[in-house]
């Protein structure tokens, strides 16, 4: 597979801020000599534009999450390319955080991972905390916030940056009706402003908040 690069300053496709051609991924399952070949994903693509909410729909177990994994460079794939103009955050489906650091530890961490200034980092902290509805929590430990908190601190963690591409795997499972409204609020903020999100989900059921859906099926992607 070609690494994932930056596309070229000039680039006829100007508005394309993440690309992706002919992803093709297989496990091996079982052992020897019962061993088979899983094609999760043969040839699929996507590609996202500046300013738009893209979601991205499939069964489970038809390798939506695989093929977030490998457009941000967490699992390689078999074949393709993945070309990438502009920063990144990525909303794991399941959360990515230390049990015994507190909400505003994670903050300070994943700030200095980003490269952020102490004051930008504060700046974004201030603002995530009260789009998400989450500050009383500043000082709780990760493993003990409910789950529906956990959910509010892996999605900031992403958007602390404010990247220019946002992936986000079920970001919203576990939201009650509030925080659910909140995240649409802040997808349409960042979409106004000229970032591209690509939510990740088994089941859309407010698609006209989208631009476009694609289907993933049988390890292809297509137009919904």
């Amino acid at each position: 597979m070609d690494t994932i690069g930056n596309l070229p300053a000039g680039s006829s496709n100007v508005g394309v801020v993440l690309a992706a051609s002919g992803i093709s991924k297989t496990y091996k399952q079982g052992v020897w000599p019962f061993r088979r070949r899983n094609h999760v994903l043969e040839g699929a693509g996507l590609s996202l534009n500046r300013g738009e909410i893209v979601g991205l729909v499939g069964e489970n177990g038809s390798g939506k999450s695989t093929l977030m994994q490998i457009l941000v460079g967490a699992l390689p794939a078999d074949a393709g390319s993945v070309e990438l103009h502009g920063s990144m955050g990525y909303c794991p489906q399941r959360p990515v955080v230390f049990e015994r650091l507190t909400c505003d530890e994670h903050f300070e961490l994943f700030g200095v991972a980003y490269g952020l200034t102490r004051e930008e980092r504060r700046a974004a902290q201030a603002r995530l905390y009260d789009d998400l509805d989450f500050a009383r929590y500043a000082d709780e430990r990760a493993d003990r916030l409910s789950g529906g908190t956990l959910a509010k601190l892996n999605l900031a963690l992403a958007l602390l940056p404010d990247p220019m591409v946002l992936l986000l795997d079920e970001p919203y499972a576990g939201f009650d009706w509030d925080t659910y409204l909140r995240f649409w609020g802040m997808v349409g903020r960042r979409r106004e402003s000229g970032q591209a999100v690509l939510v990740i989900s088994h089941f859309i059921a407010d698609e006209e908040r989208f631009d476009r859906i694609i289907e993933l099926r049988e390890g292809r992607t297509a137009p919904k």
